[in-house]
């Protein structure tokens, strides 16, 4: 082989590498769903047992509504109020185990962990669990084994390529003391580690943030606390910055070993009606984590809207939840250009509203920004410009995946330059070069359409905002995020 030709294959190494990195960098926010979460590689979830007073199907649809993507089951929980009988473990017959994915798709969370489960020295009981868990796409199994199980459990991890993380339950349990953790981690593989309890190392009298240190390298997972006393067995959870925890030296010291994994709330207090306590709890651990290592996600509105432009009155957000009480647009005060936005709505019957990109006039916004129509369009076959998920008068959308009223819907949109993608429910319904629209009036197809400004002409930087009671049909927005694209 010659030198030119070694040359030549070079060139096209690297160009079909950009390529590819270009591709990835355009398609990846464009055709799913991405995780929002505040520090990348860190996934903030739930453990089911803070819910165990509600059924697994309910603490899914909790874990949603707080805007998380993440979820560990633990065995025992009643799995829906319809049918008592049946509880969420490693036993669901197929038929079960199915319906339970399909929820967690639909409610677009996923289940990561299982556990605290037991795993013995018996290769047909720990094949069951790690079947299940396989079979479940669970990628961390949570127990609390025996020593003697560990040669065993090390070779089916390995087979299986499922982490098992050892719990720490509080003194005088067989693992209350990160010494122990470390005893039967030693010379086994990295398929095995700690799944550290701050708050039960609390109530040992073991200071959270030493036990982190001491475990370097052997941490898989967490679940997350702060309690209002140290050294007290009875203490009990309480919102995250406000107990004896130093929740922010440990998320500094996990940062510092470059953890990557999931902090799964356990919050095992006020049983009844935690959701506010937890909300709380989310909203200063993405402030700490944000100051630690951003990954640029930031709330589109904050809670007391002190970052949006609207008629005093008009929008509120409670319990997470935005909603209007007239036809009004709430716009942010800042400006993007290149961005990813993420989000959920919810219908009424027969609601219309609407999604506003990159608006270069509040005042003029029709003829100055591009709208994604948000419409009840449930169910039908052949959506048109003005059904859900379209370019409001200018691009039907491919599918039209939108729920009946009553039922979250999850949207994500990017804006690239000239292009826009919008994901309705997991499916891409957008893929929009805005350079095809270059005359006012005009679509592509030759249909009219009513914008005095040509969509290639649009602002390609402006507010983003969201439209209101549209004919008086009540729409509620909520987990509203919104990340900048930086090339």
């Amino acid at each position: 082989m010659n030198k030119s030709t070694i040359n030549l294959i070079a060139i096209l190494a690297i160009l079909f590498i950009f390529s590819s990195v270009s591709a990835d960098r355009n398609n990846l926010p464009a055709a799913s769903h991405p995780p929002t979460d505040t520090y990348d590689g860190w996934r903030l979830g739930i453990q089911a047992w803070s819910f165990n007073r509600f059924t697994f199907y309910e603490a899914v649809q909790k874990t949603a509504a707080l805007g998380l993507d993440w979820i560990e089951a633990y065995p025992g929980q009643i799995l829906t109020k319809e049918n008592p009988k049946v509880k969420f473990d490693h036993n669901m017959s197929p038929e079960i185990r199915q319906q339970v994915k399909k929820m967690l798709e639909d409610a677009g969370v996923k289940l990561v962990n299982y556990g605290v489960v037991g795993l013995t020295n018996d290769e047909a009981q720990c094949r069951k669990v790690f079947d299940f868990a396989k079979d479940m796409g669970i990628e961390i199994i949570v127990s609390e084994p025996p020593d003697i199980a560990f040669e065993l459990i090390d070779k089916l991890c390995k087979e299986y390529k499922i982490k098992v993380a050892i719990h720490n339950h509080p003194k005088p349990s067989h693992y209350w003391n990160p010494d122990k953790v470390l005893e039967v981690c030693k010379a086994r593989s990295s398929w095995i580690g700690a799944c550290a309890d701050t708050g039960h190392w609390m109530r040992s009298g073991i200071n959270p943030v030493e036990a982190i240190k001491k475990l370097e390298g052997r941490i898989i997972s967490l679940h997350f606390k702060d309690l209002n006393e140290a050294n007290n067995p009875a203490a009990h959870d309480v919102v995250w910055g406000t107990g004896k925890a130093d929740i922010k030296a440990m998320l500094e010291e996990l940062h510092k070993q470059n953890f990557k994994g999931l902090f799964a709330i356990e919050y095992e207090y006020n049983w009844q009606n935690s959701v506010p306590d937890i909300r709380q709890s989310i909203a200063y651990f993405d402030k700490t984590a944000a100051q630690i290592k951003p990954a640029g996600w930031q709330r589109l509105f904050e809670p007391d809207l002190s970052n949006a432009l609207f008629a005093q009155g008009s929008w509120e957000i409670k319990d997470g939840i935005l909603t209007a009480d007239r036809d009004e647009i709430i716009w942010t005060k800042q400006k993007f250009d290149n961005f990813i936005l993420d989000l959920e709505f919810k219908l009424s019957e027969g609601a219309n509203s609407g999604v506003f990109l990159r608006c270069g006039n509040t005042v003029n916004w029709l003829h100055t920004s591009i709208e994604i129509q948000i419409l009840d369009s449930y169910g039908k076959q052949n959506p048109t410009k003005h059904d859900c998920g379209s370019i409001y008068d200018c691009l039907a959308p491919k599918q039209n995946p939108v729920k009946k009223p009553g039922l979250w819907n999850h949207c994500t949109i990017t804006c690239r330059d000239n292009k826009i993608y919008a994901v309705l429910n997991s499916i891409q319904i957008l893929d929009t070069d805005l350079n095809k629209w270059p005359e006012p009036h005009k679509n592509p197809d030759g249909t009219k359409n009513k914008f005095n400004t040509a969509l290639k002409n649009m602002p390609r930087s402006g507010y983003v905002g969201l439209q209101g009671e549209h004919g008086e049909k009540p729409i509620w927005f909520r987990n509203m995020k919104i990340k900048k694209l930086i090339d």
